[in-house]
């Protein structure tokens, strides 16, 4: 008995099925990904709003109600270095300098007309309470130092149509 080599291939009406298939696969998965970018963005905004706002209580709570600031350049070092109860900033700890550092640094805000920008971790001090943002500075962030209101600097709203300035 001999045996045959058959040849074993797909056909053309199962070729197009797969196609098919695979083509409506995509047109559901694509925009359900897209969206997701955008989602953690607003998710990264949550999270670093959260951080720099227990930051901001936790500083006020140890220097006697006083949030850190009065300027931008303030606000980061009191942050992010040393301090005593007056707020006096030191680069290392000492016995008067005990208190911080409450951030190792300021994110860059993820979201807005700076998002992805070299400044997009710079502050913004507002004297409005809510701050009043305006992104033409280039600044991620609006902060109010007689209020400790920290916010983003921004004008454009989420997916459900919030705005990013109300987090």
């Amino acid at each position: 008995m001999k045996t045959r080599n058959h040849r074993v291939a797909f056909s053309l009406v199962e070729l197009v099925v797969v196609i098919v298939i695979i083509g409506i696969l995509a047109a559901i998965a694509i925009p359900r990904l897209s969206r997701g970018s955008s989602g953690a963005s607003q998710a990264a905004l949550s999270a670093n709003l959260a951080t720099i706002r227990n930051a901001i209580n936790l500083y006020a709570a140890e220097h006697n109600g006083a949030f850190p600031g009065p300027d931008a350049d303030g606000f980061v070092n009191k942050l992010t270095k040393y301090t005593d109860v007056n707020g006096t900033v030191s680069a290392t700890r000492t016995a008067t300098a005990k208190f911080g550092p409450y951030l190792q640094a300021i994110p860059p805000c993820p979201v807005g007309e700076n998002a992805g920008k070299a400044t997009a971790n710079k502050i913004l001090i507002s004297n409005t309470s809510p701050p009043t943002p305006d992104p033409t500075g280039g600044e991620g962030w609006v902060y109010n130092p007689a209020t400790g209101e920290f916010l983003a600097n921004t004008t454009q709203t989420d997916d459900n149509g919030r705005a990013f300035n109300t987090y």
